[in-house]
């Protein structure tokens, strides 16, 4: 284990969430206010903190990669599982994080190798759909 690395079964620190605070901050789009909304309903209300702890203040701030990167594998993963409502927030969370459109389009084309044509038709309408909303594209 690296020096840096955070040990299995450790609690984030403080400066940890604040990181991962910071880097929410910053991805400030309509699928992300959807997703912020729907918190809201009175079932299943742990899932927003879940996903604070163990994603972004676990994942999205470790040294070993930076924003624009895991927004790649993050785009990669998610588009092989299918996941378009996790796709819509974070093709704009991948621009936020420096990602071009047209790095945008790489990734969909090199989609089509390894998670299917399907998969990247699909996250092809969710990128127009997102980019549409944000005022982005025509």
């Amino acid at each position: 284990m690296a020096d840096d690395a955070i040990p299995p079964g450790a609690n984030n620190t403080d400066e940890q969430r604040a990181a991962a605070m910071k880097i929410l901050e910053t991805w400030d789009s309509a699928a992300m206010r959807k997703a912020k909304s729907q918190g809201a309903a009175n079932f299943a209300t742990e899932i927003g903190a879940l996903s604070f702890e163990n994603v972004f203040a676990r994942l999205w701030v470790r040294p070993g990669l930076d924003l624009r990167a895991r927004s790649f594998v993050t785009l990669g993963i998610l588009i092989a599982l299918r996941a378009e409502d996790e796709l819509a927030i974070h093709f704009q969370n991948a621009l936020a994080n420096g990602v071009t459109k047209e790095e945008l389009e790489e990734v969909i084309y090199h989609a089509t190798a390894y998670a299917g044509f399907p998969a990247a038709a699909t996250a092809r309408r969710i990128a127009i759909d997102s980019m549409r909303a944000e005022g982005q594209i025509d």
